[in-house]
């Protein structure tokens, strides 16, 4: 079956944008994925195509009607997940991706303006999800972001088969660096290890380089890594005491 993405945004002819192109656009063009791009004013009932009104007790900006988005919704549900993209929403993970890329689909549901009218998330089961800690015009370019994570995992998608195995976050630490030729370049090289041939060294390089990549730039994932592993055996504390 094809995996399936419905938008409901206020600018359709933003999708699918970026994700007509190179990996994503190729798979969109032979049929592995579909995109169908809504405009939530058509389920607005009155005259001027209304979707928003002014925030209840006052404040600036206008809030999304749960009445007209809740029709929206209502109106392509066709059993996949369906998803808020906000920033009130909880992050956006590549467990989480990877549960999506595994399903038939998702319905994104691009927020504008200060937001929707949380009554929507009362009456019906959407889930809310965030791509980082800052806030930006509107859901779309989040959509396409979480759109571009789940499609490249989509079987077929990328070339190789491992490609999408050791990628950051996918083991819960950031990726190894990456190098290529040439072997030299403006004075750099590349490290000795990984032109020795030696795999069993090639291997355990790249996962010190992990660990101690995720310690420095992510010390939030590497505590997650760290909880989840549980303590060392009492001797590897003991000798590291020692040291």
């Amino acid at each position: 079956m094809t995996w399936a993405a419905i938008v409901l945004t206020l600018y359709p002819e933003m999708f699918p944008g970026t994700l007509g192109h190179s990996l994503a656009g190729r798979a969109l063009t032979d049929g592995l994925w579909s995109i169908d791009a809504r405009n939530i004013r058509d389920w607005a009932t009155d005259k001027h195509r209304s979707v928003d009104d002014t925030p209840a007790g006052g404040g600036p900006g206008m809030v999304l009607r749960a009445d007209v988005v809740a029709a929206a919704v209502d109106g392509v549900a066709n059993g996949t997940p369906v998803i808020a993209l906000t920033p009130r929403g909880a992050p956006l993970t590549q467990p989480r991706v990877r549960a999506l890329a595994a399903g038939p689909g998702v319905t994104l549901l691009c927020g504008r303006f200060e937001g929707f009218d949380e009554r929507l998330f009362e009456a019906r089961a959407i889930e809310q999800l965030s791509i980082g800690d800052y806030i930006l015009s509107g859901g779309e370019v989040a959509a396409t972001v979480l759109l571009d994570a789940c499609v490249r995992l989509l079987p077929g998608v990328m070339g190789a088969a491992l490609s999408g195995v050791d990628e950051s976050f996918e083991t819960g630490l950031l990726e190894h660096p990456h190098y290529t030729r040439p072997p030299l370049w403006e004075g750099l090289a590349i490290p000795e290890v990984l032109r020795s041939g030696d795999h069993a060294k090639i291997a355990a390089w790249r996962s010190e380089r992990s660990e101690q990549d995720t310690r420095l730039r992510r010390p939030d994932l590497w505590q997650r890594h760290s909880d989840a592993a549980g303590p060392p055996p009492s001797g590897a504390r003991r000798q590291k005491k020692e040291e």
